[in-house]
Parts: structure tokens; sequence; C-alpha cells
């Protein structure tokens, strides 16, 4: 007979106790995938899920669900529970300082939906900076206005306290440079672009050169000899308004069109000796600030009048102009915005879709590229 291998009880014990650690090792192997499953899930990273589990946060965090705010958060090491609450509910902003900057202007009493207003109107660095001040008053007051800038809060102040406007005209004046002098402390521009603004406080760099410029032909050229060039897709568009005009028995021509940087410093010498200072100020815009260098912009005429003001070409263009993508870059009733007196003739080029707003909405092109496009 064999013998029956009787084992000691305290190898049992051991057995058992050896085979109750595997099983929760591999309980806790299945709960640990599980758990990071469900967090991969809400859109965690691995990095915030590796803390998550540190700090033992797994389900207060499947309670908030998905939080690209709350995942920045376990991903930094400015991480800090007591402010768990407070990150789920400031709205994300891609930057480098976002936690520690978060941190910092709760321990300002600012509010969640407050903190997420400052980040919404700055890049990191202007966020950074906003956050090492004092508390401010006029957060909302200005904040609220879509394109409001975080760096331009104290001219905002100043100029709301000096000229008593709205908050939204003043954020707009702000924004357009109207708190500083023409021609002084300007924005340069190198890098083309076909909505580019240009006016007495952005200037564009003597290298400044529109791509596709196109010479104009000559039929379509107001006085004969004139050499005359525009970007590609606004000799395109002129091509079409022109013929919906002669179709109405009006007659558009071209009488100018791209100017470098060097031939408007010559224009205004000319003009300056002509006419003087006053003039130039008022009509004639310095080396670099002239929307001619965009290669975007057309001065208009009649084929039947020099005087087109009064002409029936002018006329039409006020209707329908708008309708191939052009508008009336210096109107009469904006002259306080554009910075010049009306130029009747000077058209600038900016797609259909711009210009039908700004016809619907009686706007020049600074307030709207201001609202809409502008990025420095």
């Amino acid at each position: 007979m064999k013998k029956t291998l009787k084992l000691k009880p305290s190898v049992i014990k051991t057995i058992k106790i050896v085979g109750i650690l595997i099983a929760a090792v591999i309980a806790i192997f299945v709960f640990y995938h599980q758990e990071k499953t469900a967090l991969k899930q809400l859109g965690y990273t691995d990095a915030a899920i590796s803390n998550i589990f540190k700090k033992w946060k797994v389900g207060e965090v499947k309670e908030i669900k998905e939080n690209k705010t709350v995942n920045a958060a376990f991903e930094s090491a400015s991480y800090k529970d007591e402010n768990l609450s407070v990150y789920q509910k400031v709205k994300y902003q891609n930057q480098k300082h976002l936690i520690q900057n978060i941190n910092t202007l709760t321990s300002k009493k600012y509010k969640p939906s407050e903190i997420s207003m400052i980040l919404e109107h700055g890049n990191d660095l202007d966020v950074t900076n906003f956050a090492k001040r004092k508390k401010v008053k006029y957060l909302e007051q200005f904040f609220s206005v879509s394109y409001a800038k975080l760096k331009n809060y104290d001219r905002y102040v100043d100029y709301y306290d000096k000229e008593r406007e709205d908050a939204e005209t003043t954020v707009l004046r702000v924004n357009m440079d109207f708190d500083k002098e023409d021609y002084t402390d300007y924005l340069e521009i190198s890098d083309f672009n076909e909505n580019v603004l240009v006016n007495k406080h952005r200037q564009l760099t003597s290298e400044y050169v529109p791509k596709n410029l196109k010479n104009v032909p000559a039929d379509l050229v107001k006085t004969k000899g004139d050499k005359i060039q525009v970007v590609s897709k606004v000799l395109t568009a002129f091509k079409l308004m022109k013929e919906a005009a002669e179709k109405e028995d009006r007659h558009l021509l071209i009488n100018s069109g791209y100017r470098s940087y060097q031939d408007q410093e010559e224009i205004t010498a000319t003009y300056l000796d002509i006419y003087g200072q006053k003039y130039v100020d008022n009509y004639v815009a310095k080396a670099g600030f002239s929307e001619h260098q965009t290669g975007m912009s057309i001065d208009i005429a009649s084929a039947d009048t020099d005087v087109f003001l009064e002409s029936d070409e002018y006329d039409w263009l006020m209707e329908n102009a708008y309708l191939y993508g052009f508008i009336l870059r210096y109107p009469k009733s904006k002259e306080e915005i554009t910075g010049y007196k009306c130029e009747a003739w000077h058209y600038r080029y900016v797609g259909k879709k711009i210009a039908k707003y700004i016809h619907d909405n009686n706007i020049t092109y600074d307030e709207y590229y201001i609202e809409f496009l502008d990025t420095e």
C-alpha cells in the first residue's frame, strides 16, 4: 500500500495564506485594470491616472467624469487636493502653467467662473502675469466682451475712467489703440496675410510684399500708361463686379492698386510739399501704414467722370460692392474710427462673407478685425 502524504498543519496554514495573498493580488490587479480602463474611457491620460491612484481619488474622479482641467491637474506637480472642486469647474485652456495659475487665482478668492474668464482672455504669459497682481474690480465688466484682452486690463480701466464710455466701446477702442497717439507704439507686421489690418497703429515693414500680385490689364486702368498691380483674387473679383455694373450702364475702372513702402514714401513727400501737413494727416498714410501696400485695396474710378463722389458708379458701388467682396474702407460716417477722412474711391477686398457682415452691420473693417480676426 502507498503511504498518503500528510502535510503538517503549519504547512497547510502557509499554503492557505499564500493562496489568499495570490488571490488578493489578482483581485487588486483586476480592480486596478478595471478602474484604469474606466478612467481611460473618460479621457484621462496614463500620467494623470497614475497620480489619481496615488492620491486615492479614483472614486471622486469617476464621479467628476470627463474633464480636461482635472486631467491636467493630476498631470501637474502643482496639483492641490483642496482645489479639486475648483479644477472641475474651470474651463480648460492649453496653457503651460494652467494649474499653477488656477491655484494662485483661487488663493486670491476668484470664483471658478472668474478664473475661466481670465484664462479665456489671455495666453499663458498673460495669465501668469495677471495672477501675480491683487484681485481686480472690473473683471466681468470688461471680460464679458468676447474679444477683450487680459493684457489690456489697465488700459481699459484708464480709458473707461477718462472717457466714460461703456465697457464694450472701451474694449473696442483700446484694442484699436485709440488710447495711443497715431503712429506711436505701433504694431509692426512682416508676414503677408490677406486679412491684415493696416491703419495708423499697425505698420507693414519695408520688406512686406503681398503674394500673387497680378498686372491689371490696360483696359481696366483709368489713366493710360499706368502700371497697376493687385493681388490675383482682387483682380478676379473686380472683373466680376465690373461686368455686373456694365449691365446697368455703370463703367468702373481702377486708378490705383498695390504701392510699395518706397512708393508710399514718395507719395507722402509729394503731397506734403503740395498740400501741407494737415492734408497729409487726414488723407495720406505714412509709409508702411497704407493699405495699398497690402495689394488688397484699389482706388476705383468712373470711366465717364473724374469726380467720383458725384458719379453713378459711386452710387452703384454703395449698393452693390459688398456682393463681390469689396467694402468702402473709409466711409464718411466712420472717420473717427478709421482715422481718415472719407475716401469715396478707396475699396478693400475682404471676401463676400466679411463684406456682407460689414455692410449689414454698418461697421468698419477695423471693428470687424478687432472683434473676429485679431490674434495679437
